[in-house]
């Protein structure tokens, strides 16, 4: 799990679902390439709708944490490409129903001019650490 911290003296949460800093605790590290809306048939989830895209994205991170015994939880940091700003509530909305405020992993957002494929509205690029005691190797 995310070992986030906030200290005093930064600018607030303000109940958006980041930790200024993580300590990353003992065990695997895993790096996951960009997740987008793409499901197990290449085709796009949510066309138009960047909240229904990055849940898409998100359960992408679950499927490939759960094969090393991870979860969500895990994840210590994640950058979030994203395309338009008036989607940043939907994103903050989604990122908060998955992480936590208490709990969440490190993070940015970064707006871009465009992704992979026209159709796809927001990325999402986490590092997860999962404890020894729960990995497996994958294959």
């Amino acid at each position: 799990m995310a070992n986030g911290f906030n200290p005093p003296g930064l600018w607030p949460q303000n109940g958006r679902a980041f930790s200024h800093g993580v300590v990353q605790g003992d065990g695997v590290v895993v790096h996951i390439t960009g997740q987008v809306a793409w499901d197990e048939h290449s085709a796009v989830v949510g066309i138009g709708d960047a909240g229904t895209q990055l849940e898409q994205a998100i359960g992408n991170v679950r499927l490939i944490l759960e094969a090393v015994g991870g979860t969500l939880d895990d994840i210590v940091t994640q950058t979030i490409y994203y395309l338009d700003p008036a989607d940043l509530p939907a994103i903050q909305r989604v990122r908060a129903a998955h992480f936590p405020a208490a709990t969440a992993p490190a993070s940015i957002l970064i707006q871009v001019v465009g992704l992979v494929s026209p159709d796809l509205l927001v990325e999402v690029v986490p590092v997860a650490v999962v404890p020894h005691e729960r990995f497996r190797a994958p294959g």
